[in-house]
């Protein structure tokens, strides 16, 4: 799956200096995005969209350590350096909306009260 994940990011010219930094990215995706998925659900059960879900979650990555273009503002006194935040994030959310029918139930899920 890991080759497969970087084959895609490399047609969408995502791209960083080193290739290793990125195989590394994209086989930690596999792993985390695996771990995920509801008991007996195999990623090659997804399909196409876990090798998609796998890259925006790179992609998001790549953006937190990205070239500074969230940059809003920067002062050389005191160094601020202010960043816009508004699109962090996105894209690990649509991976996992994505591959929501395999993921496990997360978060707060109502069972029933006994009385």
């Amino acid at each position: 799956m890991t080759e497969q994940v970087l084959e895609l990011l490399k047609k969408l010219r995502v791209c960083t200096e080193d290739d290793g930094v990125l195989e590394l990215l994209c086989k930690t995706a596999c792993s985390r995005l695996k771990g995920m998925l509801r008991e007996g659900v195999a990623p090659e059960d997804c399909g196409e969209d876990f090798l998609l879900a796998a890259a925006w979650l790179v992609m998001d990555w790549l953006e937190d350590v990205g070239d500074g273009a969230n940059i809003t503002a920067l002062s050389a006194g005191d160094l601020t350096v202010r960043r816009d935040g508004g699109s962090r994030g996105r894209k690990k959310s649509r991976a996992l909306e994505v591959l929501a029918p395999w993921l496990k139930a997360e978060g707060f899920v109502f069972r029933g009260v006994k009385g």
